[in-house]
């Protein structure tokens, strides 16, 4: 190459940079640039400053202030580096001068009419730098020791150089009026835009960075942000509102207000990094992307993310966040391209060369329209980049446990070095007490016990962060008590309470209702022993209105309706007669079908009993039983076919007849059963039916009996065989009486025409009699409905005192498990308080440090009057007996420990 020179740049080598070698270094001609002095970094951001003051017309006495924050905050920058060194646990302690800058960032936020609202004036300005420098070197801090120390020495340098006392600027602050403002008052010391209901800044809107002093209006404000979101969100947040989350809400908003700021929040699981940066980024008014990982995703996909909200960022102008969480990381290179986008605003090689086209394209036109129209791709592409950096707000979510949170900062110095930090400490006592609030508020307990529920909640998470200290102490492991925890302690109680009081609730009703069951008996046996007294009157009563009506029954029965019916008797016989001679040679023929037809009948459903797979097993035979050898023979003769000609085994030379060989070929045919159940039954052959009778149904083995124990094919065609052979018998003696019984049934017809008329007329005179007798039907039904009634009460009478007699001495013992249950109803609340405990901390301890902290829990609910068990188990409040045998009998040993690994396990 020609004409070319090359211009590199890098900082010395540490830090995630590598050094370079002698032979690579030989080719340029190497500047070393120092470090700037006191006096360089005063001129600089003085002359910042300075301008800030003057555009923004600010009083003279706040831009007289220019040099004493300038050198305040550099005796904290200084002071910072000297004091708070990096070490494994606080890698993070690492400072340069955009920290600086940050602060003096965070002074331009405000504006002048800013010091009229509020508490106004000068102190103000004061209280602004203090709130800026805690922003950013003091929300990093990890230890109270650094904390406290870093927070003396801006007490000392409000005085050295600002010459006013650090109690009596916050005085506002003093709520114990103890005359020292400490770290837990400081955290009502916030600045914010949002209280306003203008429109954010990334909207158009211009809304003004004041300080805020009403801590409740500011949690107020957030819930209804909160609804707001909610309301818009696909993906609602259910939050609790307290101190704690407005101090980060507060300053994730504070970084999205200042243009290219980024945000690396640093807190263990559970403890709202993530829901409060997503409802920053709604307060401000900007998009929040957030990666959607799934075991797909890949550095292909990752890359379509970051150009989808760098094209938004850059290319359409809109201010918007990437929210970024360490489980998310698939890949390392995910965090190597972040840290370039922290630290140049963009990912190099991230657009191909057809996608950079169509930016620039979209970057003209928006530079034109902001009146400075562009056109060479150098200055397009420098134009996107700026507006990346400018519009794109990145919020890093991390875990501090673990070598990966280290090894990630060392690696990449850009998480530190652009990024405000903000470690999630763990969870303040204000913050316990509002999330158990929330979670508890819809629990069933009295007021006054809801509030002890409270605090034994808060108690609980404390003393597991005290026991897990121990713990590692004397076991050398390390447990984490996060929020995660205290939020699975909340909804692991409720949860276990409302499934236990159903249980132990239904328990009682149980015996409730059988106490209920045996008053109610004993009240039973009393009404009916008044029933009974009550109905003998009646019963005796209707027993004689019933004799007399019997009687003047019998007498209308004798006087009048016999004499009538036996005139009309005499007729009705003399026809009868008649008729009777002409039924005996009707009932002669029938007498003689019903001889054949019952077993043709029963031949037909035999048939129908034949499946074809029984059919296909007789076929398959090779060399069959002689039983279905000898039916299927006489089913041949019977449908005259006609047998083979095979030699004859006996070696006599001749042939024999074989009827086994027709026999197959006829079974194979898909008519063979309905070709039986139409057989001409009426006109069989002479030869054929004497052939049936000599050989084969003379035959002692030819019987369905021994043909079933062949096969139940072969029984139901021996039954059709014997049913042929019956019915050509009976055929034969019907035919002539047929015709005999044609001529009776004539003669019958004409003779039971003239018994109707007979018989008209005795109905007649039975309908009279039929309701006299109804009459009486009636009196005796109403005699015996009371003789039954009288029975039935007798006999409850006397199953209910038996069941009393029984019952007796359990009554008492229903009365006592009632009232325990009662008792283990009550005592719920604690038990399952302290199981909810277990499940969600102790998973990880051994056995002894499990009983101590659950027997410090059980004496602390007493001493709170929160009601439980004298002496708590977990196998005892949660264990069922069937799961845990089952858990022995899969292999879990029967030791207290383990099944209470199980249970934990079970309920998690």
């Amino acid at each position: 190459m020609q004409d070319v020179l090359f211009v590199a740049a890098m900082g010395p080598p540490g830090g995630g940079r590598a050094p370079i070698t002698q032979r690579y270094q030989r080719h340029f001609n190497m500047l070393s640039i120092v470090e700037f002095d006191a006096k360089a970094l005063e001129h600089i951001f003085g002359t910042i400053l300075g301008w800030f003051y003057r555009v923004n017309n600010f009083p003279e006495e706040v831009c007289a202030l220019k040099k004493k924050i300038i050198d305040a905050t550099l005796q904290v920058y200084t002071s910072s580096i000297a004091k708070l060194l990096p070490t494994p646990a606080k890698s993070h302690y690492t400072f340069n001068l955009r920290d600086v800058s940050r602060v003096i960032e965070g002074l331009t936020l405000q504006k002048a009419e800013g010091l009229e609202t509020g508490l106004g004036g000068i102190g103000e300005h004061y209280r602004l730098w203090v709130h800026e420098t805690m922003r950013v070197f003091y929300d990093r801090l990890v230890d109270d020791d650094d904390r406290t120390w870093i927070l003396g020495y801006i007490k000392e340098l409000t005085i050295s150089n600002f010459d006013q006392d650090f109690d009596k600027l916050f005085d506002h602050l003093d709520f114990d009026n103890s005359g020292d403002v400490d770290a837990e008052e400081l955290r009502h010391c916030m600045f914010g835009d949002y209280m306003g209901d203008d429109e954010p800044d990334s909207q158009g809107g211009n809304r003004l960075y004041d300080e805020i002093t009403d801590m409740s209006e500011v949690v107020h404000r957030l819930e209804e942000y909160l609804v707001d979101h909610n309301g818009v969100s696909k993906s609602p947040m259910n939050l609790a509102m307290f101190l704690y989350a407005a101090e980060h809400v507060s300053r994730i908003c504070r970084v999205l207000k200042q243009p290219g700021a980024h945000m690396l929040c640093v807190g263990v699981g559970g403890s709202g990094r993530q829901s409060l940066s997503r409802l920053a980024s709604f307060i401000m008014g900007m998009e929040c992307f957030q990666i959607a990982i799934s075991k797909s995703y890949t550095t292909v996909e990752w890359k379509e993310d970051l150009k989808k909200f760098c094209r938004e960022a850059g290319g359409s102008g809109k201010p918007c966040v990437f929210l970024f969480s360490d489980t998310q990381i698939k890949e390392e290179s995910y965090v190597e391209d972040i840290n370039n986008l922290l630290n140049s605003g963009e990912v190099p090689n991230l657009f191909p060369y057809d996608e950079r086209t169509a930016v620039m394209e979209q970057c003209r036109v928006a530079s034109k329209k902001e009146g400075n129209p562009l056109e060479t791709p150098t200055e397009l592409w420098q134009y996107f980049i700026e507006k990346c950096r400018a519009n794109l707000h990145v919020i890093l979510c991390f875990s501090p446990i673990g070598e990966a949170f280290r090894e990630r900062l060392r690696q990449f110095p850009s998480l530190v070095n652009c990024c405000t930090i903000d470690w999630f400490r763990e969870w303040p006592n204000d913050a316990l007490e509002a999330v158990a609030n929330k979670q508890l508020q819809d629990v069933d307990v009295p007021a006054d016990d809801r509030v002890k529920l409270r605090e034994m909640c808060k108690t609980f998470h404390s003393s597991v962060r005290e026991l897990s200290a121990d713990y590692l102490l004397k076991e050398g492991r390390h447990n984490y008590v996060t929020p995660t925890s205290y939020l699975e302690l909340l909804t692991m109680f409720t949860s276990l309470l409302a499934k236990q009081r159903e249980r132990v609730s239904s328990a009682k009703k149980r015996y409730e209702i059988g106490l209920e069951k045996l008053a109610f008996t004993a009240a039973a046996v009393k009404e009916m022993q008044d029933e009974l007294t009550a109905l003998k009157p009646n019963l005796i009563r209707t027993v004689a209105e019933t004799e007399e009506l019997m009687e003047k029954v019998k007498k209308e029965k004798a006087e009048v309706v016999e004499p009538k019916k036996a005139i009309v008797d005499e007729e009705v016989a003399a026809a009868a007669a008649k008729g009777e001679a002409a039924g005996e040679v009707k009932a002669e023929c029938e007498a003689l079908l019903a001889e054949a037809i019952p077993a043709l009948n029963a031949a037909l459903e035999a048939l129908d009993t034949i499946k074809p797979a029984d059919i296909k097993l007789v076929q398959s035979f090779k060399n069959p039983p002689a039983a279905i050898k000898l039916v299927m023979e006489a089913v041949c003769v019977c449908l005259d076919v006609k047998p083979a000609k095979i030699p004859d085994p006996a070696g006599t030379g001749r042939k024999i007849d074989d009827y086994w060989g027709p026999s197959k070929l006829l079974l194979g045919q898909p008519t063979f059963v309905q070709s039986l159940k139409e057989y001409d039954k009426d006109n069989i052959p002479e030869r054929i039916i004497e052939k049936i009778r000599e050989k084969y149904i003379a035959n002692e083995d030819f019987t369905p009996a021994n043909a079933a124990k062949a096969s139940s094919a072969a029984e139901g065609l021996c039954r059709w065989v014997c049913a042929m052979d019956s019915y050509e018998k009976v055929a034969k003696i019907v035919g002539p009486k047929k015709e005999a019984l044609a001529a009776a049934e004539a003669e019958y017809n004409s003779i039971m025409d003239a018994l109707k008329v007979k018989q008209d007329e005795l109905d007649a005179i039975l309908a009279a009699l039929a309701g006299m007798e109804q009459q009486l039907e009636d009196s005796m039904a109403e005699k015996k409905r009371l003789e039954d009634e009288v029975e039935l009460c007798t006999i409850k009478l006397e199953r209910a005192e038996t069941l009393i007699n029984g019952l007796g001495g359990e009554r008492d013992r229903w009365t006592v498990s009632a009232s325990d249950l009662g008792v283990a109803y009550d005592n719920l609340t604690g038990d399952m308080l302290i199981s909810a405990g277990m499940i969600s901390y102790l998973g990880t301890f051994t056995m002894a440090f499990r009983e101590g902290i659950a027997n410090d829990w059980v004496k602390a609910c007493k001493d709170a009057g929160i009601p439980s068990s004298a002496k708590y188990s977990l196998i005892n409040c949660l264990g069922d007996p069937v799961a845990i045998r089952e858990w022995g009998i899969a292999g879990l040993p029967n030791d207290s420990f383990s099944v209470d690994n199980g249970i934990i396990l079970a309920n998690a």
